[in-house]
């Protein structure tokens, strides 16, 4: 079995040849997870932080039982096995762009210096990291919250630039469009040749924020979880439509609200895939769908680029750390 898959990792320190293992600094839990266990306990970031806690104490990894996601991780390299393939030096401040809940991980502070209320907590612990694990050296340029912010979502951008690629000219929508996956793939999507990029928000505040960094020729209000509203907002199909919302339910919108020929990429640990391929069938929708697996070659330093170019995505992540 696969450590994904498994139920519980073993979190020894002592490492295998291939291994590497992190001192953790921080974790930043995915969205999609952090809104879960928000609405769970009601806001109470005591509760918040003891579940946290009891999920990796009793499965040796951060892996939200109800959303399947997790997130990843800032440290710095404490050793590295002699037969690692992953470039990796002792003293390396590094993230990992492999989700927590195939990460074994070991927390010895009770995470005493996060209060529950943000996707980001400071954190001490190890972690271990596999011959086939991703991680990225964090830029010495950016504080380490905002490296984080952008690093955990760095999949997204990359995949929404080869895809946007394959159309010519075409029309892009993105679904939950002032986050932080939503705000790279804007901007990915119009460097990438989109003639048309709509951005899709559920609250009028929202809409304000993203109006105001350009990023989107057009901003739309709308309840992605309704997907004759959605539909209606867009208009005119598109022909690729990116969901990076944290929130369940959208599946049957953005597939509503491309065009026949089109691409629906889900960019979002909240999808339900069984949902997305039976209601494509039940709306005779000739759409290619996509898993965004939060990997491709040399994303991590696209991602980066983004922040440090476009100044409307850096204020809407700027903006969102300093709640």
């Amino acid at each position: 079995m696969l450590p994904q898959a498994a139920r519980r990792l073993d979190t020894s320190p002592a490492l295998w040849p291939a291994e590497v293992r992190v001192a953790v600094e921080w974790l930043n839990l995915d969205a999609a997870s952090y809104r879960q266990l928000h609405q769970a306990h009601n806001g109470d970031g005591t509760m918040i932080r003891a579940e946290v806690l009891d999920t990796i104490a009793h499965r040796g990894k951060l892996h939200n039982p109800q959303t399947g996601s997790g997130g990843m991780l800032v440290g710095v390299v404490d050793e590295v096995g002699p037969g690692s393939p992953l470039g990796l030096s002792v003293g390396d401040r590094i993230a990992t762009l492999v989700s927590l809940t195939l990460t074994p991980l070991h927390i010895t502070d009770g995470l005493a210096g996060w209060d529950g209320r943000s996707e980001q907590a400071p954190a001490a612990g190890h972690a271990i990291l596999f011959a086939r694990s991703v991680a990225a050296v964090l830029p010495d340029d950016l504080p380490v919250p905002l490296a984080l912010a952008v690093l955990d979502v760095c999949g997204a951008p990359a995949l929404t630039d080869r895809v946007v690629r394959r159309y010519p000219a075409p029309a892009v929508a993105v679904l939950g469009a002032a986050g932080k996956s939503g705000s790279l793939s804007l901007a990915a999507a119009r460097r990438a040749g989109a003639a048309r990029c709509i951005g899709v928000v559920p609250h009028p505040g929202e809409a304000a924020a993203l109006a105001a960094t350009g990023l989107a020729d057009e901003v739309v209000v709308a309840d992605a979880r309704d997907p004759v509203a959605l539909a209606t907002a867009i208009g005119r199909p598109v022909d690729v439509t990116v969901v990076c919302v944290d929130v369940p339910g959208c599946e049957h919108g953005a597939i509503l609200a491309t065009a026949d020929g089109g691409t629906v990429v889900f960019f979002s640990m909240a999808t339900s895939f069984t949902a997305a391929a039976l209601g494509a069938e039940g709306l005779a929708a000739d759409v290619t769908m996509l898993v965004g697996n939060g990997y491709l070659p040399g994303h991590a330093a696209y991602a980066l680029q983004l922040l440090h170019e476009e100044a409307g995505v850096r204020a809407l992540f700027q903006a969102r750390l300093a709640r």
